[in-house]
């Protein structure tokens, strides 16, 4: 081992010391999230059951670089998720639907970067009974006020496939700017190379943006 450096068992990176303790004291847990609609709670392995039932329908996977229908595949990633934040590299969160008190999904925080100020929204799936209902925009409009507001963060960053252009016209909605396309970004579950559009906001457009985000719909 690096002298002041921590490596996790199996992983190929080495995380800074003072990175990881910056990260760890970044995002104070437990964070709850509640709007009028939804309430984001952390990742808790009692959720997972739920989840998985949630994450049968194949239409949530095309376009994301794992398939969750597959009942190990999603498991997986939810411990892995749940040990990240752990180590400050992740934070999960359980989407729930306040009107009927039922899981709809999961979202996170990751690529943290306390030092610069940065983060990344991603892996966010719902169930698609619950697309386009106004639900995912609340979701960010909770999310980006804790980043801009509490975290105090300069930019915040979302991705997706450049080919799923619902999700791509879903961030265009919540007022993100589009960056570019990284190609050869990743590879699909399917094997295949996806390329990836990049998009971002940063604090000096969060009024604009939140005041869009809280206009009701």
């Amino acid at each position: 081992m690096l002298p002041g450096c921590l490596v996790q068992p199996g992983s190929i990176f080495v995380l800074e010391k003072h990175e990881y303790i910056a990260s760890m004291n970044w995002i104070q847990h437990p964070v709850i999230l509640q709007g009028e609609k939804v309430k984001l709670v952390p990742l808790e392995s009692a959720h997972f059951a739920e989840l998985l039932e949630v994450g049968k329908d194949e239409k949530i996977w095309e376009f994301i670089s794992i398939n969750g229908a597959e009942r190990e595949r999603l498991l997986q990633h939810l411990k892995s998720a749940i040990l990240k934040r752990g180590t400050g590299e992740q934070y999960p969160f359980t989407v729930i639907d306040l009107k009927t008190n039922k899981i709809i999904g999961s979202t996170l925080f990751h690529n943290i970067f306390p030092e610069h100020r940065k983060l990344e929204i991603g892996w966010t799936w719902y169930d698609p009974a619950y697309w386009r209902t106004g639900y995912n925009r609340e979701c960010k409009l909770l999310l980006l006020t804790y980043c801009f507001e509490t975290l105090n963060t300069g930019r915040v960053q979302l991705v997706t496939d450049e080919n799923n252009h619902r999700s791509r016209t879903a961030i265009l909605g919540i007022g993100a700017r589009f960056e570019g396309i990284m190609r050869k970004e990743r590879i699909r579950a399917n094997g295949a190379f996806r390329n990836t559009a990049m998009y971002s906001i940063i604090d000096e457009e969060w009024t604009e943006v939140k005041a869009m985000l809280s206009v009701k719909r």
